[in-house]
């Protein structure tokens, strides 16, 4: 437990730093576009910034697997939303960034509340043991709400800011799918490697794909903090969410713990709608170099 959890902790540090300089590499490639995915993705890895961003992002997702495997995943996702706090630190030490008091407030109080709705999710007598109904239900669910979101952010006539965090949104519901799948997959790996190879390896992959054109469409069309943040909450939502439907995590023990869940899960929501204040970022020539 207290390995998947230093594992967890270590992919929270990395993510973040991994999402701000994708987000640097992502400004200087062409538009993102959907009918030229193999051109767009081209042209994302010609940015240094892009590039070590994505490795630093699969170091990051090795550890998260390895957290997976050792850790409840309502437990790891709770480490990974109190990770926000980094994201903060990281922004304005190394990336230019001032955030506003209220965009701080925000972040503790989400990251605060994610923790909360982790950490009291405990065990229960089934604990190890998943449904493959609720997976299905909880996975397509997660799916069709992204496709939602992304058509959404298309046709409605919105800002760019608005559509970045629409796209943020979604992009993190299908992170969230992927680490569902995966902590399934982890279940199953323990009956033989074979098991491995089942229709849950492809939708994490697919996820996994599609997560990464629309959340790097997202960082160039959005404020940079607030989509990265909306796509962390998003993400740890998700499976939160998939911990309790799909591998019993419990709800609470009792009337104090469910309510006090249920207050944590409205300070998400509270803290969520405090991130989207205005930023300043500085010059260029005037932000810290990495």
């Amino acid at each position: 437990m207290l390995v998947g959890l230093a594992f967890a902790l270590a992919c929270a540090l990395a993510t973040n730093a991994s999402f701000l300089l994708k987000r640097r590499g992502a400004l200087e490639a062409p538009a993102v576009s959907a009918r030229h995915p193999l051109r767009s993705a081209a042209d994302l890895f010609r940015s240094r910034w892009w590039t070590i961003g994505w490795l630093v992002a699969l170091g990051a997702w090795l550890l998260h697997i390895g957290a997976l495997a050792l850790a409840p995943l309502s437990i790891v996702q709770a480490v990974l939303s109190g990770g926000l706090v980094f994201l903060a630190v990281l922004a304005e030490r190394f990336f230019g960034f001032k955030l506003e008091r209220r965009q701080w407030t925000g972040l503790v109080i989400t990251s605060t509340g994610l923790a909360v709705i982790g950490i009291t999710s405990g065990h229960t007598a089934n604990s190890g043991h998943s449904s493959l109904a609720a997976l299905i239900a909880v996975e397509a669910g997660v799916f069709a709400l992204g496709a939602l979101l992304v058509l959404g952010s298309i046709r409605i006539d919105c800002s760019h800011r608005r559509e970045g965090m629409a796209l943020g949104l979604a992009a993190g519901a299908l992170f969230g799918v992927s680490d569902i799948a995966i902590k399934y997959l982890t279940h199953a790996a323990a009956t033989g490697v074979l098991a491995l190879v089942s229709p849950w390896l492809l939708t994490a992959i697919a996820a996994w794909i599609v997560s990464f054109y629309v959340s790097a469409r997202s960082l160039q069309l959005g404020p940079g903090l607030e989509v990265i943040a909306l796509t962390a909450v998003s993400a740890n939502t998700v499976a939160i969410m998939g911990g309790i439907l799909v591998f019993h995590d419990t709800v609470g023990s009792g009337p104090v713990e469910i309510v006090g869940r249920l207050i944590a899960f409205i300070l998400v929501i509270a803290g969520a709608a405090l991130m989207p204040a205005p930023t300043r970022t500085m010059p260029a020539e005037m932000a810290p170099s990495i």
